[in-house]
């Protein structure tokens, strides 16, 4: 393996972390202008965590093949992430919505604070897909 190659998985989730919050807040400043600090944090479009663990795996796919058993552990890894994140972060997400609203309408003085953007929708984790997946492409081209 090349000084790069040692470098470089290391480095690429990162760099993926940097590309799909940088991505995010583009997108949420978009949408919702000034509002984009406060929503800096889990969900939105793309997944940030799935475009770390796919960046990762889909080096290791184009680089070592997509037949290796690393390839497909890490495809078991990105699997996991992202059933997560369209599941049970996004039943955690709802939740909070229910608890920040009973907390508003039983308690005027308190205010509701849980985080109701936790999890993601299905754009939102293919978009996070797509980022991992062009950003893993991207490595390998650098490595050959």
């Amino acid at each position: 393996m090349e000084i790069s190659a040692r470098i470089l998985y290391p480095a690429l989730p990162f760099i993926a972390w940097l590309v799909s919050g940088t991505l995010k807040y583009a997108v949420n400043r978009i949408r919702h202008g000034q509002e984009a600090r406060r929503l800096i944090g889990n969900g939105g479009f793309p997944s940030t965590h799935t475009s770390v663990v796919s960046s990762v795996t889909m080096l290791i796919g184009f680089d070592q093949g997509f037949g290796t058993p690393m390839f497909g552990l890490g495809v078991a890894l990105t699997y996991i992430v992202m059933i997560d994140a369209v599941g049970i972060r996004r039943a955690v997400g709802e939740n909070a919505k229910w608890i920040n609203r009973l907390t508003r309408e039983n308690a005027a003085t308190v205010e509701a604070g849980l985080r109701e953007r936790q999890g993601h929708t299905r754009p939102e984790l293919l978009g996070g897909l797509a980022v991992g997946t062009l950003l893993g492409w991207a490595a390998s081209q650098w490595l050959s």
